[in-house]
């Protein structure tokens, strides 16, 4: 669902009551007759501290600058950054549903009054979105892990992806992303990445974790509980119109509009489809044999010729043992159009069906239904019951 929403207000959308509480005072950017204030990108900002976090108190981010409108003159924007269920329940394990729109919008304008901004309801409801993360907690409790999925989602190889100028592999496998200019996708260890924040926030994933940290603790003492989540962080609004284009999503991007279950489903999907278009086939397959998989290559594959055959076969055994990303390392010497031509040779080799290792996100994104952290109550032991 929705998690973190930026929304830009434009002048008349909004009023700041008490401007001194922005550091510097809004007062050099709202009053037009200040000197700094015509200079330009001058932000004054007011934030959520990390005592006020870690006294469970969420407030969103609020930025104020002086910037060029559709007519070329200068005027005071509000930017509001904030995680939705973060305000609404004090963390992001539990996920919103379309139920909890009128509180939290509710929620989120009487926040704002008390940082001393006023925005009128029809203004937050009709406010520019001009970056949005969609996201979905995966719970797994049948013994799988995230560094096992995440793993998987790894040998997708997503840096030969043509936008694509950085893949983050790290914290020893709990988390996968790749960053584009204006977009991001991100799998990560949800618990993991608590543990992480505990040490430091400038470790994990996510921030403002200190407002959830104790959700650790009782993680902490869970059964058997381990949960991946899948973030899709849309972050310039030309982006986000050129995906709904792509997947025919016709909507103003408006605070209202974009609070969408069905659009949230969409996109996740739609990048999780990304991650499975580029894992290949020999990886999900499992031959009873060396001598099977040779067998099933030359029945499924009769036009392949000998030559490919045999290297497709050997392509397979070394992933047995080696991740895409690390013989592509150890092939670095070769030529780069070499490496493109196997690759594109195994995408295009058939095999007996496999079940996908990535089956498992697919099902809860085709569900959808929105997490709890109180659905999950039996499999959270008090620790002086767990044995």
């Amino acid at each position: 669902m929705l998690d973190t929403v930026v929304l830009t207000l434009s002048k008349g959308m909004y009023y700041i009551k008490e401007p001194d509480r922005f550091e510097p005072s809004a007062r050099l950017i709202l009053d037009e007759n200040s000197s700094m204030g015509s200079r330009g990108y001058i932000p004054a900002k007011q934030n959520p501290t990390k005592r006020e976090l870690q006294s469970g108190i969420y407030k969103p981010r609020l930025t104020l600058t002086n910037r060029f409108n559709h007519t070329g003159r200068r005027e005071a924007t509000l930017k509001i950054e904030l995680s939705l269920p973060k305000l609404l329940f004090g963390n992001n394990f539990d996920e919103l549903s379309i139920d909890d729109f009128d509180p939290v919008t509710k929620l989120l304008k009487s926040r704002l009054k008390d940082m001393g901004v006023m925005v009128w309801e029809k203004f937050l409801l009709n406010a520019p979105v001009s970056a949005i993360h969609y996201s979905k907690n995966i719970p797994l409790t049948d013994g799988s892990t995230p560094h096992y999925l995440i793993s998987k989602i790894n040998e997708a190889n997503i840096k030969l992806s043509l936008d694509i100028n950085q893949t983050d592999y790290r914290n020893d496998g709990h988390s996968y992303k790749w960053h584009a200019n204006s977009y991001e996708v991100a799998f990560y260890d949800k618990i993991k990445d608590l543990e992480m924040a505990k040490k430091s926030e400038k470790r994990a994933v996510e921030r403002d974790n200190a407002l959830q940290l104790s959700l650790f603790d009782t993680f902490e003492k869970r059964k058997q509980l381990e949960v991946l989540r899948m973030e899709v962080r849309l972050n310039k609004r030309q982006k986000i119109k050129q995906l709904f284009r792509t997947l025919g999503i016709q909507s103003e991007l408006t605070y209202k509009n974009l609070f969408s279950p069905s659009i949230s489903q969409q996109v996740l999907l739609h990048y999780l489809d990304e991650v499975e278009s580029k894992r290949l086939p020999l990886f999900d397959y499992k031959p009873t044999s060396p001598k099977s998989l040779l067998a099933d290559l030359i029945i499924n594959n009769s036009r392949l010729g000998l030559k490919k055959t045999v290297q497709l076969y050997g392509l397979k055994q070394i992933f047995n043992d080696i991740t895409p990303r690390e013989l592509r390392t150890m092939f670095s010497g070769y030529s780069q159009r070499s490496w493109y031509r196997l690759i594109a040779e195994a995408k295009t080799v058939k095999l007996p069906p496999s079940k996908s290792p990535l089956e498992v996100i697919r099902e809860h994104l085709t569900n959808f239904e929105p997490l709890k952290l109180v659905d999950f109550q039996d499999t959270m032991l008090n620790n002086d019951k767990y044995n």
